[in-house]
């Protein structure tokens, strides 16, 4: 069991570094709350959840990417499904309190427009067999490489921005395949600012831009989950025949998890994970994913 959680330590840790190489808002969050005492260390910090984009087609997608996780001992949860955006999604529950939850959510390929459809399997039908099913995931470099390696050839310009106009988890995905789309600060778990109204607030006067995609704090049903998030930071991407554009990254996601009703009589010291609100709320995942839309990133 102790190397089940070692190698996904190492895998955890590639997907953080290199997440955190192409998302400067990461460092830039961090070392101002470590600075003002908001948060005590670096260790100090609880990664709420990470996210993961994938392409619902045949050896790909959920099916394929949640192999990796549950070989690690993460369990199944409940399923999302969003109609607009045309996505299914899973989440997954650790196998200890200190590691993420992991969210994987999938485009609805088949519910595209038949030219959109065309243009996605061109690329993803280079992909014959699930490549998860070939690697040894008891080799956490293995799973670090394939995790950031490309699966299907890079893209031509026209076909990104085709692909734009009618799904934009479309256009990420066949781009930044399977990078870290965001991972989360749990913002209850904050020495100070441990809110999420008081945190955005910190974070605006750090110059921090905020996804305001059905408000800046977009909460669940029962009032126990809050959720914000940053506008994806522009990356300079480079298609086939070396064109350019930029285009988005990732970003950084903030969730404050509530108390359940049964726990509020706890004193605070006593207050653990299995206390606060659990999994995750579709309606606020539908606004989350707007953090790389344009309608966002092109806003001053």
């Amino acid at each position: 069991m102790e190397t089940q959680y070692k190698n996904l330590d190492y895998v955890l840790e590639g997907l953080i570094s290199r997440y955190k190489e192409r998302v400067p808002d990461v460092d830039k969050i961090v070392n101002g709350l470590l600075k003002e005492g908001i948060l005590n260390n670096e260790s100090a910090f609880h990664n709420d959840h990470i996210a993961f984009r994938t392409m619902g087609v045949p050896n790909l997608g959920i099916a394929s990417m949640e192999k990796i996780f549950l070989h690690y001992g993460y369990k199944k949860k409940e399923y999302l499904y969003f109609e607009e955006k045309k996505l299914n999604a899973f989440w997954y529950h650790p196998p200890k309190p200190e590691y993420p939850r992991i969210f994987i959510s999938e485009l609805r390929v088949v519910d595209l427009s038949p030219a959109t459809q065309e243009i996605i399997l061109k690329y993803t039908n280079e992909v014959t067999f699930d490549p998860v099913d070939t690697l040894d995931l008891n080799d956490p470099k293995a799973v670090d490489h394939f995790l950031h390696k490309a699966l299907w050839t890079l893209p031509t310009l026209e076909d990104y921005t085709t692909l734009l106009k009618e799904s934009e988890y479309a256009a990420w995905t066949i781009y930044n395949r399977y990078y870290l789309n965001h991972f989360t600060i749990s913002v209850h778990e904050l020495a100070k600012c441990n809110d999420l109204e008081s945190f955005n607030s910190w974070l605006e006067k750090n110059g921090i831009q905020l996804n305001d995609a059905g408000g800046k704090i977009k909460k669940s049903p029962d009032g126990l989950l809050w959720q914000s998030s940053t506008v994806a930071q522009m990356i300079e991407a480079t298609f086939s025949n070396n064109e350019k554009m930029l285009i988005s990254g990732s970003y950084v996601e903030f969730a404050e998890r509530k108390v359940l009703p049964e726990f509020r009589h706890l004193p605070k010291e006593a207050i653990r994970r299995e206390h606060r609100r659990d999994g995750f709320e579709a309606k606020n995942a539908d606004k989350i994913f707007e953090s790389t839309f344009t309608s966002q990133t092109t806003k001053k």
